[in-house]
């Protein structure tokens, strides 16, 4: 750890009303990709979690700016419905210092009941957030604009945004931008059902799900990361709650979240939507290669799991709209 960032998590300590010279460690934590992330450990045995933004030249996606204020939006609004989450303890201009979560991130440790346990407890979480709603859709950053008043608006937007990245950093796709974008605004009309702006994680693979184990049952300490969150419509998250799955296969899930409360109905226009999100995040996962400059390795991963997730999209989007057009004749 560089004297910088000691004197910085000193400062940040101050700023927040925590005696500096009870810092006692300050360690990198792993994972992220895009935020500087350390835990801080006072002498009492206190820890914290700093996030600090890379620097504002640095080349990223559109949505990326300001990723800090939707993360302090998620752990505030998680905190309204008592779902573990770390709690905000300060935000500054350029920093966002939170508690630290209980627990270790999901592995393949776990046992296949315990697997279904906890998807089943997450389920019940997961419908407690999306109980909780916004003043509007989109981003709470302001990166892309102010809340829309409707969802289509805020998505479309999202969407057009993440399509101009690819053209900008001239991203490889399984298929060109332009026919990407005209099979999407196809199915833009589905979008209208959607009314309540409710929270959406958006990121909500394992690598963001801690298992806490202190009591002996594993548990689920806390869900992490919410810098991708958005007001909008509930299923989104379910795209990352199955990365490069099915969530309909997820039956332990899904009565969690529906025995909780949670609406998860799978009709046509569900499922259309449903695609849109999966296109949503599957195209982030292939453009955001090049900002990130990943190494060979990682882009042809990339190209070879996530692809395909986005074509398969992409043709469900084609193919339920002309079920659709069939049906109406």
């Amino acid at each position: 750890m560089t004297e910088d960032s000691w004197e910085r998590a000193r400062r940040i300590l101050a700023a927040a009303g925590l005696p500096p010279d009870r810092l006692a460690r300050c360690r990198p934590l792993d994972g992220g990709t895009y935020n500087t992330v350390e835990e801080l450990l006072l002498t009492d045995g206190t820890r914290h979690v700093l996030k600090v933004p890379p620097p504002q030249t640095a080349p990223g996606l559109r949505h990326e700016r300001e990723l800090l204020l939707s993360e302090a939006e998620f752990y505030r609004s998680a905190a309204t419905v008592d779902v573990p989450a770390p709690r905000v303890v300060a935000t500054g201009g350029r920093h966002l210092l939170m508690t630290a979560c209980p627990g270790q991130v999901w592995d393949g440790t776990l046992t296949g009941s315990e697997q279904a346990d906890l998807r089943t407890e997450l389920g019940g979480l997961v419908a407690r957030l999306h109980q909780v709603t916004g003043p509007g859709f989109g981003y709470p950053s302001g990166a892309l604009g102010p809340l829309a008043p409707d969802w289509r608006t805020a998505f479309t937007t999202m969407f057009d945004a993440v399509l101009d990245d690819a053209r900008r950093y001239r991203a490889w796709l399984p298929r060109p931008v332009d026919e990407v974008a005209r099979t999407a605004k196809a199915a833009y009309d589905v979008l209208d059902e959607v009314t309540d702006p409710r929270l959406v994680h958006f990121d909500l693979w394992r690598g963001n799900i801690l298992v806490d184990r202190t009591h002996g049952t594993p548990r689920i300490g806390g869900l992490i990361d919410g810098e991708r969150m958005f007001w909008g419509d509930p299923p989104a998250d379910f795209v990352s709650l199955a990365l490069l799955g099915d969530i309909e296969q997820d039956s332990a899930f899904l009565t969690g979240y529906r025995n909780a409360g949670g609406h998860a109905d799978f009709d046509t226009a569900a499922r259309r939507r449903l695609a849109l999100y999966r296109g949503y995040l599957y195209l982030i996962m292939l453009i955001e290669t090049v900002p990130r400059a990943v190494g060979d390795d990682q882009a042809a991963w990339t190209r070879e799991a996530v692809a395909p997730q986005l074509v398969a999209a992409l043709d469900d989007i084609g193919r339920q709209g002309a079920g659709e057009r069939v049906s109406a004749h």
